[in-house]
């Protein structure tokens, strides 16, 4: 068993799903292997990737494995990854967003070892799209899991957590936040902080729709009503009232105050 399985989920992703192999391949941690689970595609990617001589000799070597089998959508691709997966701890990097730096991994894992009694272990990433570090927080509780968690781009999970249950596919938004709110009430995940900064999270993408907006706010309200009393909820609502959360969305969103945003909140959290 190699420690870590990455899994990537795609579908006629073209050329963003060799630019993602390659932040894999370019790391210095080494204990890895790749899961690429393709749902059909039809545009010549795969074959592409498995024409490069990179990925073919990580493909000799058992390094990387690629699965092409149908699925309803990413969340499902991800939960039939996690049944081929190999590693004590699973990572889940999609298609077209990128290891930010080549020792990614290698903080990420040398903090696991030294905290294993954690099931979460999760960072920070880089917003590709507004070009500014995202910062998560480092100390959840109720509240931070109300307000948001970490995405899974910057998550590292233990497979024991996929083992008793995936993602729930009739969240077509909002499955990875059902699931981390699931670990960390249920679960007893503990999760884990570690100040690395792991993925460039690509950004615009199926969920950032105006129409997938409105479906993940439905989403969030269905499963924080699973996890936290209605006390918790009408309260979190206030507080974020409050602290104008719509002011705050907008900066955190915006090309030009986003990076300034986040520099405040790292500091915040500090």
């Amino acid at each position: 068993m190699r420690k870590l399985s990455i899994i990537t989920v795609c579908l006629n992703s073209g050329e963003k799903l060799a630019q993602t192999v390659r932040t894999v391949l370019a790391q210095e941690y080494d204990d890895w292997e790749l899961v690429i689970k393709d749902g059909g595609s039809a545009d010549g990617s795969v074959e592409d990737l498995r024409s490069l001589p990179e990925v073919k000799a990580a493909l000799e070597a058992g390094r990387i494995r690629i699965v092409c089998e149908p699925d309803t959508g990413i969340y499902d691709g991800m939960n039939q990854a996690t049944k081929l997966a190999d590693g004590e701890y699973f990572y889940f990097l999609n298609c077209g967003d990128l290891l930010h730096s080549a020792d990614a991994l290698g903080q990420m894992m040398e903090g696991i070892d030294a905290d294993p009694g954690s099931l979460i272990h999760y960072g920070d990433v880089y917003d590709m799209l507004r070009g500014s570090v995202v910062s998560s927080n480092p100390r959840l509780d109720a509240f931070g899991c109300y307000r948001n968690v970490p995405c899974h781009q910057a998550c590292i999970y233990h497979r024991s957590l996929f083992a008793q249950r995936g993602y729930r596919t009739e969240y077509r938004i909002r499955a990875d936040y059902e699931h981390f709110l699931w670990s960390f009430f249920c679960a007893q995940a503990n999760p884990k902080y570690q100040p690395v900064v792991l993925s460039d999270y690509e950004g615009g993408g199926f969920s950032e729709t105006e129409e997938n907006r409105r479906r993940s706010a439905r989403e969030h309200q269905e499963i924080v009503a699973q996890y936290m009393t209605r006390a918790q909820i009408l309260k979190y609502r206030a507080v974020l009232v409050l602290t104008l959360q719509p002011v705050r969305t907008f900066l955190a969103e915006s090309k030009v105050f986003g990076k300034w945003y986040q520099k405040a909140k790292r500091v915040l959290y500090r």
